[in-house]
């Protein structure tokens, strides 16, 4: 029998903090965040993908802490963070994170991205080299428009936001998984209760912007971009990813001076999540310099 997964249970036993901070200061954006590690550690900033929230995360708060001062957020107009109540462009999510960064009081920091969180973390890369001191794009966004990817994104996060029952909130968390065999039961449980949220239907909205076309077209990234890059960068991408082939994260990697590029297999858009083993020895190999 299958083991049943809980979000708890990969937080069983892990030295953690769930709070808020307010990135901006008074007046600022109220920012959910799960924490862990020591303050006197380098930080490492995680940022999750479109429509996501900080527990995609869980199960690498632990092996980071061990090294970090390990902070994973509700990007702005996500999860329980405050909804702004416009579309969201890359540089509305840039501003953020730099200021949750001035929040917590750092000057210079990792930053690691999944999807939407890579394609912000590459731009933040290009706009503030001197606060990044190493990125991680994982599976990320912002290279390309492929609309039948966009179209797909909009209709099952639109569908979850719009009425969130058991079966559209699982719907969208497996098109994120290599495995369908799973329910991943407990990560549909915590995104429910996010999108039943009284407004969050607005909030999706704004979120989906980047799949405009138009809106799109002006904020990705091509090789003037990524080629301003100057933070050492891991590109990891993973076989079975619904958003963009290898050859992609190759492509991207390829636009970056020095990236080291790594793929891992069996796994879909949450590598982090599927085979938190592999991406915790690849990422803090990285991280760390290794």
């Amino acid at each position: 029998m299958a083991e049943f997964e809980s979000v708890w249970s990969d937080l069983q036993g892990v030295p953690f903090e769930q709070g808020y901070l307010l990135a901006g200061g008074a007046g600022g954006i109220r920012t959910r965040y799960l924490r862990a590690g020591h303050p006197g550690a380098p930080v490492l900033l995680l940022l999750h993908g479109s429509g996501g929230h900080a527990e995609a995360y869980v199960r690498n708060l632990a092996a980071h802490a061990e090294h970090f001062w390990t902070w994973s957020i509700d990007m702005l107009g996500h999860g329980f963070t405050d909804k702004p109540g416009h579309p969201l462009e890359i540089h509305h999510y840039v501003e953020h994170v730099m200021a949750v960064v001035r929040a917590i009081g750092v000057e210079r920091i990792s930053l690691s991205g999944e999807s939407l969180g890579g394609w912000v973390a590459a731009r933040a890369a290009v706009d503030h080299p001197d606060v990044i001191d190493r990125l991680v794009l994982n599976t990320a966004g912002g290279s390309q428009a492929d609309p039948e990817v966009m179209q797909r994104i909009i209709d099952l996060s639109m569908a979850a936001a719009e009425d969130p029952t058991w079966e559209t909130v699982q719907a969208r968390i497996k098109w994120l998984m290599a495995d369908k065999s799973k329910g991943y039961d407990d990560l549909a449980a915590s995104r429910q209760r996010i999108y039943r949220q009284p407004g969050f239907v607005a909030a999706m909205r704004d979120i989906m912007a980047l799949q405009d076309p138009d809106i799109r077209a002006r904020n990705l990234l091509g090789p003037e971009e990524y080629g301003a890059i100057t933070a050492p960068t891991l590109v990891l991408w993973t076989s079975h990813d619904p958003t963009a082939d290898v050859p992609e994260g190759r492509r991207i990697a390829s636009m970056i001076p020095g990236a080291r590029f790594e793929v891992m297999s069996g796994c879909g858009h949450w590598p982090q999540y599927e085979d938190a083993k592999t991406f915790n020895r690849l990422h803090l190999d990285f991280l760390l310099g290794r």
